[in-house]
């Protein structure tokens, strides 16, 4: 063996593998492997390493990090999909061509639906559906045509065994074919990749190209088959019809197409009609676990370390499936338009259930609201706009006839009127869109975007004051005079309306950081005072907006039906906005004082106490960072927030720093102070949410989705009656206390967000010692 020691990398990398001989033929300059002859390199490696010093790092150029991870998955079975166990051979021995039992096939059936269900819950599909070998054969290779789509790939078909290439073939191939419009759906919408939805299809065609009218004719064949056996019990025969019917039903209800209408309804009703009967009957099937393997991942994808069937019980796939089609049909409530404010509350309480509806009902709902360029298929986004304007801040405005729009003459004042009109929809369509579409996200990522969007809508505002100053000449509009400093104050209607909705998804950023747990214990208090501090903002905002319009009701002389009707309809939005934002605030405000009282005495953490690398003022400007760059409302400053949320609270250590700390019975006196304005406005909080739950659908821009909205509000109501009955424990305590330690009568336990009466509303457990 050659001393390596002596020959540098680049030399062996810059030797030619083969040279020319005289005569012009090639010659391998290596030597040529010979079988069964070994040599022992371990001296002369041992010899060629010795001259390396201790540390010294050799790196070949040509040794990228590509091979370097692949030499570390080699023969590691947990990297190396290709990695063969003793004994292990490469290709499965399942026979997939055998004669199956009727209960055999009931038993693959059911654990397709199982990998379909964790298909839709975000899992790729060579860890859950392509580990069938039943379907790998009717994939791969790809048929041309559908009758090559068979698990013997024979071109002559075979009369025997019926219940395999008949009954479970049609079964597969319309679970094929559901996955294709369903995989076509999600692609065509917005998601989050590997986040929401793994669309990888590992290079196989779902049957894309089929028609699936062909598909029904082959289980509509195998229906007629399965009916008419006399071989079998009643049991058996009902059972595979069952799976049959609702897999014919679940194709038609998700069919890709782009017409936006409810035709598919029945077909969810019939699959949610079809469903109940599985779980009697799963009991019949035999698991057949031989025909799905995690040897077909050394073909779907070669450079993907091996992954772990994904194991979804029955039980939990048939919950999955029953959620699926329950919502797959309550989505389609959507078509019944009823004004943007209605649209977005559907959409909002839609999106909030528990648990959130799965991606692809998330998408379906996309589709049906930006199909085609249309709202819901029957209005422009202009026409949504507009409407949404006139609901809540321009009523009957001259700014939004529709003639003004056909006007082509220059000359004319409602020219001018309808190009700036134009002008101002086209800088707000995409950001006003952009609420509904992130509204059809995933929980996580709705917050995040809403972060980024808020940021847009402040912008928004900017440009509309400038759109209203230009729109002012026209619209004839007198100012009011502001009793305090004699200043003329405008309406400003686009920018009231930019304001609305910025402050609304404001007040949707903190609430949801109660949903998904973003807030330390610590925070709570000051975070239910900041969300406090928006909603008096939006009212104050809203009652601005009502002076104007009621002003403006006042100087139309004599009005028409049409005027009376659009004023109604925005004085009832804004009046029962005024009134849950009301409600909001009052339990907002009772829950900030509830968590400062417990802070007080020390029951929990004190708002931004000192913690090791960290300051209280740098933690309060990271919580605030999605709003400091937003002009209005300003984000308090630290010291400003710090005195507003509380008292002189103790540090980390309990103590009070360099103040001397106040007596005990001073400690307690400022806390029943602070009980009393929780208990005020708490109580104030349940008469309001009371009085808002009392709104008839039309009044709360309801109508289409009024039961989970009074089930939501049915939950905040509930929430807000716990936090009375705290405060009335926690009164009884304290005062059983006297001048002692609170602490020694009292126990506070947090509740977790999602095992409370509603995610925003986080009212912890009391008890006295």
């Amino acid at each position: 063996m050659a001393d390596m020691s002596k020959l540098t990398i680049r030399e062996i990398h810059s030797k030619p593998a083969f040279e020319k001989d005289d005569d012009g033929s090639v010659a391998d300059q290596h030597p040529a492997w010979r079988p069964g002859v070994a040599r022992d390199i371990t001296t002369g490696f041992s010899t060629a390493a010795s001259a390396l010093t201790t540390g010294q790092l050799v790196k070949d150029e040509f040794f990228t990090l590509f091979e370097a991870v692949g030499a570390l998955e080699i023969m590691d079975p947990k990297m190396d999909s290709g990695h063969l166990r003793s004994g292990e051979t490469l290709e499965d021995d399942y026979d997939v061509l055998r004669e199956l039992l009727p209960e055999e096939v009931i038993g693959i059936m059911d654990q397709l639906l199982c990998f379909e269900m964790a298909w839709h819950a975000g899992h790729p599909l060579s860890q859950s559906l392509f580990t069938s070998l039943y379907l790998d054969r009717l994939l791969w290779p790809e048929p041309k045509m559908l009758e090559e789509a068979r698990f013997d790939r024979s071109k002559v078909p075979k009369p025997e065994n019926k219940m395999l290439h008949l009954v479970l073939r049609a079964y597969c191939l319309s679970l094929v074919k559901t996955c294709d419009f369903v995989h076509q759906r999600i692609s065509k919408e917005h998601y989050y990749e590997e986040e929401d939805f793994v669309s990888n299809l590992y290079h196989r065609n779902l049957l894309t190209q089929f028609d699936v009218v062909e598909i029904h004719h082959m289980i509509n064949e195998a229906l007629n088959y399965v009916s008419k056996l006399t071989n079998i019990s009643i049991t058996l025969r009902d059972a595979l019809v069952v799976r049959l019917e609702l897999r014919s039903y679940f194709l038609s209800a998700v069919q890709f197409d782009e017409i936006i209408d409810d035709h598919r309804v029945p077909w969810w009703e019939r699959c949610l009609r079809l469903i109940p009967a599985l779980p009697k009957t799963t009991y019949l099937g035999m698991r057949v676990e031989a025909s799905f393997s995690i040897k077909i991942q050394r073909r779907l994808a070669s450079t993907v370390p091996p992954r772990p069937m994904v194991n979804m019980s029955f039980d939990e796939a048939f919950e999955q499936l029953t959620k699926l089609c329950q919502n797959g049909k309550d989505a389609y409530r959507i078509l019944d338009y009823r004004g943007g404010a209605n649209l977005m509350r559907f959409i909002w309480a839609y999106q909030s259930r528990t648990p959130q509806p799965s991606v692809y009902i998330r998408c379906l709902m996309q589709a049906m609201v930006f199909s085609e360029m249309r709202v819901l298929g029957m209005m422009s986004f202009k026409e949504l706009i507009l409407d949404n304007l006139r609901e809540i801040v321009m009523p009957a405005d001259v700014l939004l006839d529709s003639s003004n729009f056909d006007v082509e003459a220059p000359q004319d004042p409602r020219f001018h009127v309808a190009k700036r009109m134009d002008d101002f929809m086209a800088t707000a369509a995409d950001r006003f869109l952009d609420i509904f579409r992130t509204l059809c996200m995933n929980r996580s990522r709705l917050r995040r975007i809403l972060c980024h969007l808020v940021l847009e809508w402040d912008n928004l505002q900017f440009d509309a004051e400038n759109f209203d100053t230009e729109l002012r000449k026209y619209s004839n509009e007198a100012p009011l005079k502001d009793a305090n400093s004699s200043e003329d104050l405008w309406a400003f209607p686009l920018s009231s309306w930019a304001y609305y909705h910025k402050l609304q998804q404001m007040e949707w950023i903190v609430q949801m950081g109660f949903e998904l747990d973003v807030y330390q214990i610590d925070e709570l208090g000051g975070m239910y005072w900041y969300l406090q501090y928006l909603i008096s903002t939006r009212i104050q905002h809203l009652e601005r907006i009502r002076t104007f319009t009621t002003r403006r009701l006042t100087r139309i002389s004599e009005s028409t039906l049409e005027e009376k009707a659009a004023f109604r309809r925005s004085f009832s939005f804004l009046d029962f906005a005024i009134l849950e934002a009301s409600a909001t605030l009052s339990f907002a405000d009772g829950l900030s004082c509830l968590f400062s009282f417990f802070a007080h005495l020390r029951l929990v953490p004190a708002p931004y106490h000192d913690r090791p690398y960290s300051t209280p003022e740098f933690r309060y400007n990271l919580r605030m960072r999605p709003f400091i760059s937003i002009s209005l409302p300003e984000v308090p400053s630290y010291q400003q927030f710090a005195a507003l949320i509380s008292l002189r609270m103790p540090d980390k250590n309990g103590t009070y720093g360099s103040k001397v700390k106040p007596a005990q019975s001073e400690i307690n006196q400022q806390a029943s102070q602070m009980l009393e304005l929780a208990e005020q406005s708490l109580k104030a909080a349940r008469r309001e949410w009371e009085a808002v739950s009392k709104a008839n659908a039309e009044t709360a821009r309801c109508q289409g989705c009024e039961d989970w909205w009074r089930t939501s509000v049915k939950n905040v109501m509930r929430a807000c009656i716990n936090a009375n009955i705290v405060v009335s424990t926690a009164k009884k305590a304290l005062a059983n206390a006297g001048t002692g330690d609170a602490r020694d009568v009292l126990k506070v336990e947090m509740v977790e967000s999602a095992k409370g009466y509603h995610p925003w509303w986080i009212v912890p457990k009391i008890s006295a010692k």
